[in-house]
């Protein structure tokens, strides 16, 4: 599938409802998520495969990994409206797909979190830590928790605890895609109109399984 035709099918979902400052719910542009999840299964091959979601929204990661392939999709969502959104893509995604998804709505490090093993991949847009500080570490490590041979994550540019946590956890890291995650004027404080700022979107894996040609990456 091409990136335009996913990104179309992707405008299609019920949106993120975005009301949470706190919980940093910014979503996850419809063409930059068709580009990174191509990008994705270019790599690592998403097809009959079990995907996480982690922080999912309203699902628009996980749901495009199944639009092209993924056998089951897990969304894991702490914010009810949010999660309830994630439900209604499912019901529409999965008329026209084989594969199937299921939501777990949870707080990531506030409620425990049961997801059916083995994952074989896993992909999130946390929060960044940026109005909560810290908000993104029970994410980070839950998602390197899981086992899975690749964890995708995209992140503020700035951020280098993102590798250091990983390398904890016994992953290295490449960066697929840097690009600029533009960010609407979604809550009241905002006074500007739209604003962008820099991202780096990760593929963490386990030793030996790099799969990208890179310049050397500034350490933690």
């Amino acid at each position: 599938m091409r990136p335009k035709h996913l990104a179309i099918e992707l405008s299609k979902l019920q949106p993120h409802p975005c009301g949470s400052v706190e919980l940093e719910q910014y979503a996850t542009e419809g063409d930059l998520a068709a580009y990174w999840m191509l990008g994705v299964d270019q790599l690592d091959d998403v097809e009959g495969k079990h995907v996480v979601d982690l922080a999912a929204g309203n699902g628009i990661l996980g749901l495009a990994t199944l639009m092209i392939g993924a056998g089951h999709v897990t969304l894991v969502e702490g914010d009810k409206a949010a999660a309830e959104a994630a439900l209604a893509n499912i019901e529409r995604v999965t008329q026209r797909r084989d594969g199937t998804a299921s939501v777990v709505h949870a707080m990531v490090g506030h409620e425990e979190i049961e997801i059916e093993r083995p994952v074989d991949l896993v992909v999130m847009n946390p929060p960044w830590g940026v109005q909560t500080a810290r908000a993104d570490r029970p994410l980070l490590e839950l998602a390197f928790s899981l086992g899975a041979p690749a964890v995708h994550i995209l992140h503020s540019a700035k951020a280098r605890h993102v590798q250091a946590i990983a390398r904890d956890n016994g992953y290295e890291g490449e960066i697929m895609l840097e690009t600029e995650f533009r960010l609407p004027p979604t809550y009241a404080h905002h006074t500007k109109g739209k604003a962008a700022t820099e991202v780096r979107c990760w593929r963490f894996h386990l030793p030996g399984d790099a799969k990208l040609i890179e310049d050397e990456i500034e350490e933690a």
